[in-house]
């Protein structure tokens, strides 16, 4: 099926936002039945994770902007390394207690803050840790073992024989349970799996540059057998993406145990759920059943090189090495936020270069041959920002520069593409992620789309920490789609939307001055 590319146009097409859709729709949140923001095996026992998280003092502007795909000789993991991996991607990074509730602050950002995404690690033996199939139980920081024994060999025939994933030391599996999101955001869920996927692996992509392990993203893997070996519920859940890290090349897997079905309970999420069948449909559309599918799938992108700039070039003047500051990636990781007031103050010219510079370096993942290359292109609305006139852009990242489209004042603009809210209006820049789907249904089936929504999460997640880095805030927000292309055309003509990030001076760190 991932061959019939009518599956992801009648998913994309019926999952758009627009004017009239928006009020339209009668959905309404039912507090009664919102969600356990966490799945919880309520039979196995935890093996407690080390709970001394340090500091690298790895400089986060670095960390961002690097890609480590490999290194000479071996890089083993222990569970240590895996301990900082995972508590900077996805764990609990504050707490903060109210009379009638808690909430927790996560490492990554999240649609609606609703943490739908899970992670699972499949090693061998570990120093510390035995070869198994584990759950990364996020609330008490800990592991669940699923199943015991070194399974890196079914994960290596799941991705026909990939080298990455031949020499790993240990593998991050991330899979969603959809209602835990779809509970507010419905059918477009599935959109969301990938943004929020996105933003977590953008974090565990600079953390494995700050311990020097090398990891590589794979999106192309046969979803039955992971499935399997997760024990999902292919009704509820499906699995999003593979990181291979470390390298070990002198012990390739040995052949797996053999796969038995898992009967392990969880806790009902809530007292009833929603079935969206578009979620799953297009899951299962844009499926890989076979070795071969697999293989054939990945690689061989090309992108389309933009149009010769038309309009005037602004190169990017990116801070000077010595003017970045030193903060370290997991400083920048606790402080960051989602920003919900922007101050109505311009950021600096060097400040926006830093970041584009810093978040579009490149991806190691399956679906990209080259550094650097993407399946997304960077489109702007420009508000307030020193040195650089207000109005309507594309990024051309092989030149580093960036076109002015339209010259103007589009704050109205900006706050209406962004769902009439506020924050995009009062945003410094806007970023819009904007994708030729018909090219990448063409080469990848409907497979890419997956690819073309998780790359956007993860430069945007990349985004969100270039501006951390520098103290500035970041907000990812959905949008009204077509309006979106409309407003960049005739430039951006036929392409679509897959995310937005609005950057800014946060209205609450300038009153308080922190």
């Amino acid at each position: 099926m991932n061959r019939d590319l009518e599956a992801a146009w009648a998913y994309h097409n019926g999952t758009k936002h627009s004017f009239r859709s928006l009020r339209s729709n009668p959905h309404y949140l039912n507090w009664q039945t919102k969600p356990l923001p966490f799945k919880v095996y309520t039979t196995l026992k935890p093996i407690p994770l080390p709970g001394d998280v340090s500091d690298s003092d790895y400089p986060a502007l670095k960390a961002i902007s690097a890609v480590r795909t490999h290194l000479d000789g071996s890089c083993l993991l222990d569970l240590s390394v895996l301990s900082q991996l995972l508590y900077y991607s996805g764990g609990i990074t504050r707490r903060r207690k109210h009379p009638d509730r808690e909430i927790l602050f996560r490492a990554a950002s999240c649609t609606g803050a609703l943490y739908h995404v899970d992670l699972y690690l499949i090693c061998g033996a570990l120093p510390g840790l035995e070869a198994g199939v584990y759950q990364f139980s996020v609330d008490d920081f800990a592991l669940r073992r699923l199943r015991p024994g070194d399974h890196r060999g079914e994960v290596l025939r799941a991705t026909a024989g990939d080298t990455s994933m031949a020499e790993a030391t240990a593998i991050i599996v991330s899979a969603s349970t959809y209602w835990r999101n779809a509970w507010k955001y419905q059918a477009r869920t599935y959109r969301h799996c990938f943004w929020d996927n996105g933003t977590m692996l953008a974090n565990m992509l600079a953390m494995a540059e700050a311990y020097e392990v090398p990891a590589r993203l794979l999106v192309g893997f046969e979803d039955a057998a992971l499935s399997s070996l997760l024990g999902l519920d292919d009704l509820r859940e499906g699995a999003l993406s593979l990181v291979a890290l470390g390298r070990d090349p002198s012990v390739p897997p040995a052949a797996p145990p053999e796969v038995q079905p898992l009967n392990l309970e969880t806790e009902p999420l809530s007292e009833a759920e929603v079935d969206y069948p578009a979620i799953r449909s297009m899951h299962v559309a844009s499926s890989l059943t076979t070795g071969e599918q697999v293989a054939a799938w990945r690689g061989g992108w090309v992108p389309a090189s933009l149009p010769a700039p038309a309009g005037k070039v602004f190169p990017l003047q990116p801070l000077a090495e010595a003017e970045e500051p030193t903060d370290s990636i997991e400083q920048v990781i606790l402080r960051r936020g989602s920003t919900r007031e922007f101050a109505l103050e311009p950021i600096t010219f060097a400040q926006l270069s830093t970041i584009l510079r810093a978040a579009t370096r490149g991806i190691p993942a399956d679906f990209l041959d080259l550094p650097g290359t993407t399946l997304n292109d960077l489109y702007l609305i420009v508000n307030a920002v020193e040195g650089l006139p207000s109005g309507a852009y594309v990024f051309h990242r092989e030149q580093g520069a960036l076109e002015l489209l339209k010259e103007g004042e589009f704050r109205g603009e900006a706050g209406f593409l962004g769902l009439e809210q506020a924050l995009p209006a009062t945003a410094s820049v806007d970023v819009f992620f904007l994708t030729d789907l018909e090219r990448v249904l063409n080469q990848f089936g409907n497979r890419g789309y997956r690819a073309a929504q998780l790359e956007a999460g993860i430069i945007g997640g990349k985004l969100y920490l270039a501006a951390y880095a520098q103290r500035l805030g970041a907000s990812g927000l959905t949008f009204y789609d077509d309006a979106v292309t409309e407003f960049f055309s005739p430039h951006a003509k036929g392409k679509s939307v897959m995310f937005l990030v609005a950057l800014g001076w946060s209205a609450k760190r300038k009153r308080t001055g922190s």
